[in-house]
């Protein structure tokens, strides 16, 4: 029982109750696990997986996991954290993002015991007389509890009587599931609190309510022993991407700094405390990072491919050689020579001659294995060159200069 809850809450912000969770476990009979996901992006991240991760180790416990697919309420839009209405999606998107979430989301849980459900089937036959006898078992004081909603209406911002209705739509999920279970990131709690409330005024024994965190992304730091930093996204390019290419995921991994990848250990590894544990005492971050990376490829893609990716790191990353895959584009010069810096906006390296200007100027630029710190340094025509942009983020392209 204690090897089972330690497993069950490592990376757990909050458990409405411990003590509910203990005596459902001691009845020895698989429990209900539920988590929704809304399809509203086709695109996922590891930070999107820290759930279904605790949802695997519920499967591999015995239990009954939910893949419940809110198809109907996506197209409601969860009005978490939004400061205005969120736009509302089509059939169309919605469906093609879950396919996509179903895709992906069995790259982590068994799909063989996995229960896929889909809250279409029970909300999108709801009659308006249930639908209104379901919104009388909430108040609007209780509601507005929420701290978006509060703070638009203190703001004296719209609120759309659709958006109110989310919740309890999410809620009734778990009365139609009769859920023992309900997990969640840390800012669907409320949501999910309304769910716990809601079974108990339907006569049904109230899901046991955990959340996940966000995860950081790889740029996090620690900072007076706590991490800092941004959750992990695509629009701040500190993410780890699940259809990433084996070597760059393994290089975004190598990437994330040396005390926050327990973290991502805590949240994302499939090994057990005693592992990490071991790892960490052992003292070497390069190594435990390393072994982080393989695990991460080799789910998402295949042993192969994780053994590759980690030889490649180790030669092109930590031994400062190109990897095979190295680019090469040839550029016309002007004159005799050809700027560094137009050269590295010509080859994709930068965004613009004058970024690449400053990437020189500050160290960033490396040419046939030399650092170059003069901004006016130019490669001569007729010449084939190896330049490299970045340190951590390292980018390659052998760059010819027509003769």
């Amino acid at each position: 029982m204690d090897e089972q809850l330690a497993l069950l809450t490592r990376g757990v912000v909050e458990l409405h109750q411990e003590d509910e969770l203990r005596d459902r476990l001691a009845q020895g009979r698989p429990l209900r696990v539920k988590a929704g996901f809304d399809p509203t992006r086709p695109d996922l991240h590891v930070g999107h997986t820290v759930l279904m991760q605790k949802m695997r180790q519920f499967q591999e416990l015995g239990h009954q996991v939910i893949f419940l697919i809110g198809d109907f309420t996506a197209m409601v839009g969860d009005p978490t954290g939004q400061n205005e209405m969120r736009p509302r999606l089509t059939p169309e998107d919605v469906s093609t993002a879950a396919t996509t979430y179903k895709e992906q989301a069995f790259k982590i849980l068994d799909e063989g015991d996995t229960v896929v459900r889909y809250n279409s089937e029970w909300l999108g036959k709801m009659p308006l007389t249930e639908v209104i006898g379901l919104a009388a078992k909430r108040t609007v004081a209780r509601t507005l509890e929420r701290r978006d909603f509060r703070d638009r209406f203190e703001q004296q911002k719209d609120i759309y009587i659709h958006e109110l209705l989310y919740p309890l739509l999410q809620a009734y999920d778990s009365v139609a599931l009769e859920a023992d279970i309900e997990l969640g990131g840390t800012d669907q709690l409320f949501n999910l609190m309304v769910g716990r409330d809601l079974m108990s005024r339907y006569d049904l024994r109230p899901q046991i309510v955990m959340t996940t965190p966000i995860l950081e992304g790889t740029d996090a730091r620690i900072e007076d022993g706590a991490i800092v930093g941004k959750k992990m996204s695509k629009s701040a390019d500190n993410y780890i991407g699940l259809t990433d290419p084996p070597l760059e995921m393994f290089r975004k991994c190598m990437q994330v700094g040396d005390d926050v990848i327990w973290r991502f250990f805590e949240l994302l590894s499939s090994r057990s405390n005693e592992e990490i544990q071991t790892l960490r005492r052992a003292g070497d971050a390069l190594a435990s990072k390393s072994a982080f990376a393989f695990e991460m490829v080799e789910r998402y893609h295949s042993t192969d491919h994780a053994k590759s990716a980690q030889s490649t790191f180790r030669a092109t990353y930590m031994n400062d050689g190109a990897p095979d895959d190295t680019p090469e584009v040839e550029l016309e010069a002007s004159g005799d020579a050809l700027l560094l810096s137009k050269a590295l906006s010509g080859a994709k390296l930068v965004s613009s001659t004058s970024e690449g200007r400053r990437m020189i100027e500050q160290g960033g630029v490396e040419v046939d294995g030399e650092r170059v710190r003069d901004g006016k340094f130019v490669l001569d025509r007729g010449g084939r060159y190896l330049v490299r942009v970045g340190s951590k983020r390292r980018r390659f392209c052998y760059v010819r200069v027509a003769r």
